[in-house]
């Protein structure tokens, strides 16, 4: 004997009103999956605001550098190295491509080295400090360009040494390319971590509800449309949790902005988040949802198949 099903029902439905959660009351993600939900969310905006300060800070770091050459001259004798440090920098002054060379000041050089060797180093005749020129090139530098001004500063310089600004902060990068990366791992777990955790609150609502699903089959109604009726409760759920989950993480990134961004300056003052940046963390919450509502269909899709 076959089950027609009432119009009104059917055509609630069909329709994808949402009176179908009424027919199935624990499609909801009951308990503290919501609270879950929220809880990955602000560990994946705290995540990866991390890894966007990170780029930010070595995209800062590299403009910074990129075109920044530093000349040493390493020479005991006070007098010839300071001979040389301005035949360096007018030679460099006078060479297509330079924007500037500057000597750096004694009492710079002196502020520079005193937290690790003391005040005063530079009247020790014991302790020699090296004449500095600090070089701005219009182009990035690469080995080229280094060699070449190499062997001009060394025409007038004998006791020169010159390296590229941004050879120094090389294993600093490293650390910062691979925080990044450590970033963007920690977000796709917590993704894999809230699919798997839609999926057992999906099955174990599906358990609750397995009597009043046959129900449904029997008076008419498809996979799809109970899939559906799962799909927009557990968006909802998640949507609320991610929206809490989001202004948690906000807050945490927001406090501790304010606490890098009062070391002022130097590597860290160039990781602050634009506004793109928390543009992206703003639709965390979003993706968020939309995942917990893929894994709710087909999650509900392929337990039907073997539930009926």
């Amino acid at each position: 004997m076959a089950f027609a099903l009432p119009s009104a029902l059917s055509g609630r439905l069909a329709r994808g009103s949402s009176g179908d959660a009424q027919l199935i009351r624990q499609a909801r993600l009951a308990g503290p999956m919501p609270w879950v939900i929220a809880i990955m969310v602000a560990l994946t905006v705290i995540a990866a605001a991390a890894g966007l300060a990170l780029s930010n800070t070595a995209r800062s770091a590299s403009d910074a550098l990129s075109g920044g050459v530093t000349v040493q001259i390493v020479e005991a004798n006070p007098a010839l190295r300071d001979r040389q440090a301005i035949a360096a920098a007018g030679r460099l002054q006078a060479t297509p491509g330079i924007v500037s060379a500057q000597i750096v000041s004694q009492d710079e050089i002196e502020r520079l080295i005193e937290p690790w060797l003391g005040g005063g180093v530079g009247d020790d005749e014991a302790i020699p400090v090296p004449a500095l020129v600090d070089v701005r090139l219009r182009d990035p530098v690469d080995a080229e360009t280094l060699g070449a001004l190499r062997r001009l500063v060394r025409e007038v310089a004998p006791a020169a040494r010159i390296d590229a600004q941004s050879t120094w902060l090389k294993p600093v990068f490293g650390a910062i390319d691979s925080l990044r990366w450590l970033a963007v791992a920690l977000v796709v777990l917590l993704g894999f971590a809230l699919a798997a955790a839609v999926l057992l609150a999906v099955r174990s609502a599906l358990g609750v509800n397995r009597d009043t699903i046959e129900i449904v089959h029997l008076l008419g109604g498809t996979d799809a449309q109970v899939a559906r009726i799962f799909q927009r409760s557990v968006g909802i759920d998640a949507l609320g949790g991610g929206i809490l989950g989001l202004l948690l993480g906000v807050v945490v990134v927001s406090f501790f902005g304010r606490r890098f961004g009062d070391l002022g300056a130097g590597l860290v003052g160039g990781g602050a988040l634009a506004w793109h940046d928390w543009l992206v963390l703003a639709l965390v919450p979003l993706v968020g949802a939309l995942l917990a509502m893929i894994t709710a269909r087909l999650t509900v899709m392929r337990a039907l198949r073997r539930m009926l």
